[in-house]
Order: C-alpha cells, then structure tokens, then sequence
C-alpha cells in the first residue's frame, strides 16, 4: 500500500507514510488517513521516506489536507523527501505553507 498510518499512544500525533508513487492513483487512500482528524488535537507529519515519485495532484492533495485540517492555523510537516521531491516542494513554494525538513 502507497499510504499507511500510524499514530501515537496518546493520540497527539500522527504519521502519514508514502511509498512508491504519490499521484492521482492514492488520493482515496490519503483523504483517509487525515479524514476525521482534528488538527488542533494531533500533530500531523507526512514522511515521504519512501516515496519515489510525486506529480501535481500529490501537491494537490498535501494543498487539500491542509485546508481540511483547519488551512495556515494548522501544523503538519513533511519529513524525509528525496532530493527530487524536495525540488518539486521548494519550486512550489510549499515551504511557505507547510514544515519542511
């Protein structure tokens, strides 16, 4: 599976792992992870560790997430990106809108 969660004890964060692809074939899978979760409550990162690819909708979707999760007042993260991936994030100006390490 391109996207798995994991959460911890307390409930207070939460981690949203990609692998393989992160395009128009997981969005269903990723609206899941998030769906539900109260951002003033949990602290959401998104490893992209594995993620080997990422296109436009993936960019989309982080865009999505974050409006979901309460838009410029909520903290998430991206963590681990690949030098590839980070290049689409910075062209994108995702550092202005997200935490990018």
């Amino acid at each position: 599976m391109a996207v798995t969660t994991s959460s911890t004890d307390d409930g207070k964060a939460l981690t949203i792992a990609i692998s393989g692809n992160f395009d128009f074939n997981v969005v269903q899978d990723f609206r899941k992870a998030y769906v539900g979760i109260d951002s003033a409550e949990v602290d959401v990162t998104i490893d992209m560790r594995e993620a080997e690819y990422m296109d436009s909708s993936a960019l989309g979707m982080l865009l999505n997430m974050k409006k979901h999760l309460g838009g410029d007042s909520a903290d998430v993260r991206i963590i681990n990106c690949r030098p590839q991936i980070k290049k689409i994030l910075d062209i994108s100006r995702f550092d202005k809108k997200f935490k990018i390490d």
